[in-house]
Formats: structure tokens, sequence, C-alpha cells
């Protein structure tokens, strides 16, 4: 049974008027409204992976024309989805905030809305759709402000001719592409009273002097943009591009200078973070080399996310055993432990190739802590093949995992395969592989019992004013009692009682002895 969720028939231009065709834009009159369209989103331009070369600048400015135009104003930006969102809407609010805008939680207060929005699962889009409904009244009661979709769903074409058919009051859709536009479209939609829409089917240059607003002592860095893999399940190589690496130059000036600001820890982002360098013509230089520069700047702790089997080479292994700033944790999605599966996902190893490098990283890094994400129920999924899945995570011994049940994304070649197994059996399964994964976090947690470990304090807990909570270098959460001032710190403690998913632990040394631990 293919996918059922088609929105193709949305767009659909046969019905409108057009208004006006200047300098490549087309103004339509849909349902009552004009809509400027820039560039629209195209699954086959976005599939297509060209030679043309990636410029990289390093002069971008807001326009002075623009620069004001947020004085007294204020925005909000609802991110969804991965770490690349997240730091994508740290670009869009330093963009705010260099227009004057002023950041706010009220929805009531905003001038500006903006839904950073992800693609990967199908109730992520519903979320969004949903939040759509919700704003439709905030619009009407202050017809003045300004409603934008940005993000992975806003690279499909499906889902952009859904907004502008069904949900015409949104003001401005742009892409992954074009995030340095939005000074421009906020022009636009703010001056024409039309919505715009510009979305870049094909990625654009590297832009590197964006500005960003980061907060907290965690910082993310991307490294790379893009994916080449083109897994069968995945809309990610059409959202976001073909693979370009920024330069090394680049993204090491950066991370120096998050360590002269004291950000404690870092994460490097790539939706394949160790296919790095592998565009570069003019160097050889990889994921290795750079994780080896970056282990000699004076920065705490540095993570990287996400890594796919497949370019997880020799040099990337023996790097990380040197540790140092560099963490023991390694995030290693396998999506399935069948092999037959592994092939209909186009994932490009086996399951005996994943457990080959996973018996690597372990001889090399014997206190690594692996943890992964998996899909249940993929197309012709059978209770063997699902029993395969059980027991490779036992075998590998995953401390934790995201787990999903497989969504179909219009346009990927899985939508297209026949989608057979019962929602039922699927959740039976989730529930299943969740049960054994619950049980590995819980054991792992007790074998930590009496260690001593290095935990980054992050905040209060959620529930207790007198309970903080924070990370170890394994990203195992832990919960401690302790004074607010230790939020940001270092503390050392040992480890007292295990939960599930997290451990709770005694602090042992006070932040003032701490100097040498980070």
């Amino acid at each position: 049974m293919k996918s059922e969720k088609d929105y193709s028939k949305y767009f659909d231009f046969s019905g409108a008027k057009v208004i006006k065709e200047t300098e490549g834009k087309t103004t339509y009159r849909i349902k009552g409204r004009d809509i400027t369209i820039n560039s629209a989103p195209s699954y086959k331009n976005e599939k297509s992976r060209g030679k043309e070369e990636i410029q990289v600048h390093y002069d971008f400015v807001i326009p002075p024309q623009i620069a004001k135009l947020g004085q007294g104003k204020f925005y909000l930006i609802a991110t969804y989805g991965c770490q690349m969102n997240e730091h994508d809407t740290e670009v869009m609010r330093g963009l705010f905030e260099e227009m004057g805008y002023q950041a706010t939680e009220d929805r009531q207060q905003a001038d500006v809305i903006l839904l950073n929005t992800c693609a990967v699962r199908e109730n992520a889009e519903d979320k969004v759709f949903g939040e759509l409904g919700h704003l439709k009244h905030l619009k009407i009661e202050k017809p003045g402000l300004i409603l934008g979709v940005c993000g992975c769903m806003s690279q499909e074409e499906s889902v952009v001719g859904r907004i502008m058919q069904k949900h015409p009051f949104v003001d401005i859709i742009f892409g992954t592409h074009n995030i340095h536009r939005l000074p421009q479209l906020l022009q636009d939609a703010m001056f024409s009273k039309e919505m715009v829409v510009e979305v870049w089917s094909k990625e654009g240059d590297i832009i590197e002097n964006l500005p960003k607003k980061r907060e907290g002592m965690r910082a993310w860095i991307n490294i790379m943009y893009g994916c080449d893999k083109f897994c069968t399940y995945c809309i990610v190589p059409y959202t976001r591009g073909k693979e370009r690496s920024r330069r090394p130059e680049d993204v090491i000036a950066e991370v120096r200078d998050l360590a002269r600001q004291g950000f404690k820890e870092i994460t490097l982002l790539g939706q394949n973070v160790n296919a790095y360098g592998k565009d570069f013509e003019d160097i050889q230089y990889r994921f290795g080399d750079l994780m080896a520069d970056i282990s000699k700047i004076d920065i705490p702790r540095v993570r990287f996310t996400t890594s796919h089997p497949r370019d997880f080479d020799d040099h990337l292994i023996e790097v990380l055993a040197g540790g140092g700033n560099l963490v023991e944790h390694i995030h290693l999605p396998v999506q399935s432990g069948s092999s037959e599966v592994l092939k209909r996902m186009s994932r490009k190893y086996s399951r005996e190739m994943y457990l080959e490098l996973v018996g690597k990283i372990k001889r090399a890094i014997p206190d690594a802590v692996l943890t992964t994400d998996i899909i249940v129920g993929f197309p012709g999924e059978t209770d063997e093949q699902f029993e395969d899945t059980l027991s490779l995570v036992s075998e590998v011994g995953f401390h934790s995992a995201y787990t999903f049940i497989y969504s179909p994304r219009v346009g990927t070649p899985a939508a297209d395969m026949e989608d057979n197994i019962p929602m039922e059996v699927k959740k039976a399964r989730l529930a299943r592989l969740n049960s054994l994964i619950a049980e590995l976090s819980r054991v792992s947690h007790e074998r930590m019992v009496g260690q001593l470990v290095e935990v980054l304090v992050e905040g209060e807990s959620k529930n207790n004013a007198h309970v903080l909570s924070g990370r170890t270098r394994t990203n195992k959460l832990v919960h401690l009692e302790g004074p607010r001032e230790w939020i940001g710190q270092f503390i050392q403690a040992r480890v007292t009682d295990s939960q599930t998913w997290y451990i709770k632990a005694e602090p042992i040394i006070e932040p003032s002895a701490q100097e040498a631990v980070s």
C-alpha cells in the first residue's frame, strides 16, 4: 500500500490568476490572496547532484535600508526537529537582533512568528499544520502579524502547495538554503502585503559570517551541509541539498572564538559529519583531521552528530581514541539489524559490517558509549528481520536509542514500496524494542554506581529546585544536589543510585577546585 498522504494535487495553479511577472518572480491570485513566488521547490531539482562549484562568501551584510526594520518589534521562533534546525534558529535569531528585533516567548506580543520545521517524520509535519490552525486565530486578531514557515518542510513542493492553498494567511515561506535572505523576505512581506515564497531547490553557496545568537554553555557548529546518501526512506537529501563542507580554517576559527567566549561544550553538526571533506578538491582533509585539530583547542568537551557507519574510517577511530576533550559518546545510527532491510533502505552496509565497525570502536575506545537510531516496520520487514534488530541491539549493548515507526515521506523511493505491515504489529515491535533498550540502559547505569564522573551542570531539575541536572562526558543524564551557582560548572561526583534513564550522584569537589578537570 502506497502512502495515502499525497499533497501533490495542492500544487496546482490551474485555477490561479497570474497578476504579474517581473524579474523571474510570478504573482498569483489564489483564494483572495496575492502570492509572489520568487522560487518554488522541486523534487526533481532537489534530487539532482550537479558538479557546479560551491562558493564561500565572507561579505554578508544586512542592507542599510532593512537594518532598522525591527526596532520596537518582537520575534518568536518555534523550532522543530534536529540540532541542525536548532542551529538554523540561532542564525535567524542573530539576523532578527541585528535588525533591532527583540526575542519574546509571548505570542500575543510577537510581531513575527516563524515555525522552523522538520520533515523527517509525518508526526512532525502534522504538528506544524496543527500549529498553523491555532495561529490563524491570532492572525485574525492581529492582522499586522507576520507568520512564516521555514526549515525542511518548506523544501517539499507538496507542503508548500498545501500551505498556499489551505493556509493563505501565512506570509513567508522559505527553505533551508536561503536563510540569509530572511531580512529581504521580511521586508517584502511587510510592505507588499503578499505571501512571499522563496525556496531554492538547489543548495546555495556557503555564507560564512552570518550572525548567530547562542545561549547557555553549549554551542552547535555546522561543519557541513547536505547529504548524498539517499537512503530510500529519507527526505533529507532533498531538503538539505548535496554534501558541501565548510573550509577547515573557518570551522577552527569558530571553535577558537567559542573557546574564548567560555563555552564548555561544542557539538559539530552535519547530516553526515564523517563525510566531511570528501568534497574538497584542493586538499586532503577529512573529519578525522578536523577532530585532531580541534582536540588541540582549549574547549572542555567536543561532540559530533550524526555519523553514517559507511564513512566511519579507521583514522577517525584512532583520533577519537586519543580522548582529551573528544568525548567517549558516539551516536551511530544503524536503522535495522537485518542486512536485507538495510539493503532495501539503501544504507550501503550490512549487519556484519556494522558489527565489525562497533568491534573496532570498542577495541580502540574501551569505555565508549554507543547510542543509535532505529526504524521499525519498514516496508516488508518480517518478524524474523525484526528479531535480527533485537539481537543486534543486545549484541552492541546500546545505552539508548531514538526509535521510530516507519513514516513514509512523499517523494522518497520507500513511499512507493508496499507498506504491508499492520499498524498494531508496528506498535508491538516498537514496544518490544523500547523495552529492551530500557533494560540495557538500566543495566548500564547500575554498573556506574560507585564510579566517579565529571558532570557539566546544565540547570535545575524540572521537578525540584534543590536538585541540579547535568551530563557526563558520555552524555548520561545526572541528578545531584547543589546550589544554582554550580550551573555552567564542571563538578566531580560519585554515582550513588541508578534509574532507567538517569543516574543520581553526590558532588565531592567544589567548582573552585575544579579548574584542572575542565
